[in-house]
């Protein structure tokens, strides 16, 4: 312990893991009524549920890989694809907030952290601790959702050009794989059981494991927040070497030896600046010498505020709902057991045109493969 400590100022308490917990909280409950509204829109569609309801544009923000295929079909000037347009927004807020403020979106608003998050701190009063995997492990492991996240950039970005791209984003699959989604937990399998309760079980040991290890959008937000101008830096001299900032630091950053936080782990949760005894030691700025900081409850206010102001502009723009409707949604569900529906080997069938059950012999590659020949 330094000797200086007795000269130091201590730090006002800061009440920004309240403030993340209560947003976190929001989030998770604004995924809940999207899923249970989901679901009645489901069952009313498929004939057996009696509340008629409006799909939820929010559910795309469970649909990546078709989101990021419409990134890319923006981005070679096709203009915002209409199947699933919200999809696209939200990717792009969540993008934008980790350009502005690294993975802020993991620590602040994504459901699977949070869920992640409360297991790994269930599992460390359980254990009375959480475990750390090995250096020479851990490091082999982080690059695996690069790995995953590499292979969908090339199969998108570098195999498929606009045509390919628009006749996937048409196709009949694409258009209900909201619906497909859902029928997988609605119906799921034992072993996808399994492999669900073996990633729950590592949460609780290792905290935050799928982010940590196999999450591809936390790969994609983490190269975003390195284009972020804004990192946790630590004054030295101020620092009186208790290490509560390590401890606080859900993805196992070593701040306390770390003038400034380059990680690509860091989340800016903000937890290790929380927990920090000492004011003005560790701070959120955008260079040491900088006299700009920025406090945990901006970063919750900045957080929400692009959300809500990318999505808003989708809702203002008209770009927020599905061209899809209602009726073509309520036909393809009652023959969502058609094979024109299937994914398999990374193709999906077309459709001559839209008239329902019309299909041709032909198929379009998706980033899961080649093609196969059609059904």
């Amino acid at each position: 312990m330094k000797t200086t400590k007795h000269l130091v100022k201590r730090r006002p308490t800061d009440n920004g893991q309240q403030l993340r917990f209560w947003i976190q909280f929001a989030f998770v409950v604004l995924c809940l009524w999207i899923g249970v509204e989901f679901t009645l829109w489901y069952f009313w569609h498929e004939g057996s549920g009696s509340l008629a309801v409006s799909r939820p544009p929010g559910v795309e923000g469970f649909l990546p890989i078709s989101a990021l295929m419409s990134a890319w079909y923006f981005m070679l000037g096709g203009g915002v694809h209409p199947v699933h347009p919200a999809g696209l927004f939200i990717l792009v807020a969540f993008v934008l907030m980790s350009i502005l403020i690294k993975k802020s979106f993991c620590s602040w608003l994504c459901p699977v952290g949070t869920v992640s998050e409360n297991i790994g701190e269930f599992g460390k009063k359980l254990f009375g601790r959480n475990f750390r995997v090995w250096r020479w492990l851990d490091y082999p492991l982080r690059s695996l959702k690069y790995l995953m996240f590499g292979f969908l950039v090339y199969a998108v970005f570098f195999q498929m050009d606009r045509q390919a791209l628009e006749l996937f984003l048409d196709s009949p699959y694409n258009k209900v794989a909201d619906v497909k989604m859902f029928l997988f937990f609605k119906d799921i399998t034992r072993f996808s059981l399994i492999v669900i309760g073996i990633l729950v079980v590592l949460s609780l040991v290792i905290r935050n494991f799928w982010c940590r290890y196999l999450c591809p959008y936390g790969a994609l937000l983490a190269l975003g927040g390195l284009l972020s101008p804004f990192r946790i830096t630590r004054d030295a001299a101020n620092c009186i070497d208790c290490s509560k900032c390590a401890k606080a630091c859900p993805n196992s950053v070593a701040v306390d030896r770390l003038n400034v936080v380059m990680s690509d782990e860091c989340t800016t949760c903000m937890a290790c600046v929380d927990s920090c005894p000492v004011s003005n030691t560790l701070q959120l700025k955008p260079s040491r010498s900088s006299r700009i900081t920025i406090k945990p409850a901006l970063v919750g206010v900045a957080v929400v505020s692009i959300f809500i102001l990318v999505t808003g502009l989708a809702m203002l723009t008209g770009t927020w709902h599905s061209v899809v409707s209602e009726e073509e949604f309520s036909r393809r569900i009652k023959d969502i057991d058609n094979p024109v529906y299937q994914h398999n080997q990374g193709t999906a069938p077309q459709e001559k045109d839209v008239t329902f059950g019309d299909f041709d012999q032909q198929q379009t590659s998706s980033p899961a493969g080649d093609t196969v020949p059609a059904h």
